[in-house]
Parts: C-alpha cells; structure tokens; sequence
C-alpha cells in the first residue's frame, strides 16, 4: 500500500506560523475591499432613494455634489517632517536596539528623503489653497 503525504496546512506546527504570515495579508486586503464596496453600494442606494422623494433636478445635482468625497492634497511639508522623524527613529533603533549598521544608513537614507520633501514643499507650493490666497492678497493690492 503506498502511504498518502498529509498536506493539510494547519496539521504540523512548523507549517502554521508561515501559513498564518501568508494569509493575513490576503485577509486584511479582502476585509478591506469587502467593507469598501459595501460602503460605496450603501452610499449609492441612499443617493438613489433620497432622489426619487426629491423633485427639483437642482436639488439632485446640490446632493451629488455634497456626497462626493473631496480629496485633500498632501502637505510635502507635513509628510517630510514626519519622513525625517520614521529616519531617526530607525537610525535609533539600530544605534540603541539591534545594533546593527545597516539600519544607520536606512535610517539616514529616510531622513534625507523626508529633507527633500520639505525643501519640495517650500520650493513647490502646488496647494490649492496657498496658491488661493497668495492670488487673493496679490488682488487686494
């Protein structure tokens, strides 16, 4: 008789660990996605029921455009400080923890990348709303 190899995944323990480190990641993506379109359709339904009770085509319009989600754009400012900051964190954490120098260059690496951004955001202010009020003073004059 020739013997049947087990291949259910969750029956050895030395398989369990990598088993759990490869299908986290796919469960919080499908998580994710799952509430995110759930989310989009409730959204849609409740446009659709609050529009069949309103008759101005107006009014509609107004509606659709209140729900629509406004993207807020990114301070290059704010995120190179925060960029500089995850560097030192990681320059300390090989200094002081794991002592390893790899991490110093890693850490040096982010930190410079998030000096770039800053100067970016001081060279380009591309913000809608610092561009708004530097037109809005330069009219005032």
């Amino acid at each position: 008789m020739t013997s049947f190899i087990n291949l259910s995944l969750f029956s050895d323990p030395q398989l369990l660990i990598p088993t759990i480190a490869i299908l986290t990641p796919l469960v919080i993506v499908w998580i994710a996605i799952f509430f995110n379109s759930r989310n989009q359709k409730n959204k849609y339904n409740t446009i659709i029921e609050v529009s069949k009770n309103i008759k101005d085509s107006e009014d509609v319009k107004e509606l659709l455009d209140s729900l629509q989600e406004k993207k807020s754009s990114t301070d290059l400012r704010r995120s190179g400080v925060v960029t500089i900051f995850v560097g030192i964190g990681l320059f300390c954490l090989g200094y002081f923890g794991l002592n390893l120098k790899v991490l110093y260059g890693v850490g040096l690496l982010v930190s410079f990348i998030g000096i770039g951004q800053i100067i970016a955001g001081y060279i380009y202010p591309n913000q809608s709303e610092e561009i708004n009020k530097t037109v809005e003073s330069f009219e005032k004059k």
